[in-house]
């Protein structure tokens, strides 16, 4: 078997291919990590078949949609995912067949409803049900510590002990365990009785995902994060150098319009002299009375960068073809010690 253990901070993603016939799958794939999925494919000579969630992701974006789309390929979870992209949807025991490499689906309900574990002949991917030293917290949407408790002691536990365990998440640099490894020395599977397990799991009080809400929002839905609206905005828009803006502005010889797209009461407090003062929110609705020409040059401007480079990427889309955003926003402005206006 080709294997791949990628690493992202604590997520943990997974390539497996078959030698003999270069079929791969990929688990659990992570937003940020698109470029090095992409690259460890090419580098293996792999024909990508399956990219695969174990479960509704709640603290980190998947890249299962992007990838889908990337390789023609479909985008797999268990059936109740609510994901609108995940085209083929596995029962309990149902199989992937990967070349001559076998998947096969256990579902693991209790840190997710639509949580499962990828069994194979030697080690089982156990997303985020059974974790090194730990298990799955059982707080967040869907979560239930009872069916967690049948999950893993009815489940997953009564797997050959010898399984190498893989889960999604691992914060302290372990690669791997076993299931004898973790019946022997998880802290949270001596809690053999259910009413135990269960109060356990409702005390544990663990801080909300740093990005709860909106990886829920884009792996439930299949919409953008807002990193990847700003770096779709990045790639169609020019920007323009602060120094270089501040040439062209002492420059007599100026031939372009500074659009500022903060609000009104932030504009007033101070702004890049000679601005002109337009909302993002107001953007569509009142460009065509602000410029009834569309040839002409603007540089949109923001407090911190991103919200202008947004404006810009709208603007350009709007027919203003010779937008541009300004690198940077007003903070870096006025600490660089640039002109700055304030009435």
């Amino acid at each position: 078997m080709i294997f791949h253990q990628i690493t992202a901070g604590g997520c943990q993603s997974y390539l497996v291919g078959c030698e003999a016939t270069l079929a791969a799958a990929l688990i659990d794939p992570e937003l940020g990590q698109l470029d090095r999925y992409r690259a460890l494919v090419a580098q293996e000579g792999l024909h990508l078949r399956y990219v695969i969630d174990t479960h509704t992701h709640a603290d980190h974006f998947s890249a299962s949609k992007a990838l889908a789309a990337a390789f023609a390929i479909p985008a797999v979870m268990f059936r109740t995912g609510a994901a609108p992209h995940a085209t083929l949807r596995l029962d309990d025991g149902d199989m992937l067949i990967v070349g001559k490499l076998k998947l096969q689906a256990l579902h693991t309900p209790g840190h997710t409803a639509d949580s499962m574990c990828l069994v194979m002949a030697d080690r089982v991917f156990t997303g985020d049900t059974l974790l090194i030293g730990g298990t799955g917290r059982t707080d967040l949407p869907s979560g239930d510590p009872d069916q967690l408790f049948d999950s893993l002691f009815g489940k997953l536990l009564a797997l050959p002990p010898a399984l190498l365990v893989f889960p999604a998440h691992d914060y302290k640099g372990r690669s791997h365990s076993t299931l004898a490894a973790e019946i022997a020395e998880n802290p949270r599977l001596q809690k053999t009785e259910r009413s135990a397990f269960i109060a356990m799991m409702r005390e544990l009080n663990l801080a909300a995902p740093t990005h709860l809400t909106e990886a829920l929002r884009t792996n439930m839905s299949g919409g953008k994060t807002v990193a990847q609206l700003l770096a779709d905005a990045g790639a169609v828009v020019p920007f323009v150098a602060q120094a270089e803006l501040a040439r062209r502005l002492a420059s007599r010889a100026n031939d372009l319009i500074v659009l500022d797209v903060r609000e009104e009461s932030a504009f007033v407090a101070g702004h890049i002299p000679g601005a002109i003062n337009l909302p993002r929110g107001q953007l569509e609705l009142r460009v065509n009375a602000a410029f009834p020409d569309p040839s002409v040059r603007i540089v949109t401007v923001c407090e911190f960068g991103k919200i202008s480079t947004l404006a810009a990427a709208t603007l350009r889309e709007l027919g203003f073809l010779r937008t541009a955003a300004l690198e940077g926003g007003m903070t870096t402005w006025r600490d660089a010690g640039l002109p700055n206006e304030v009435p």
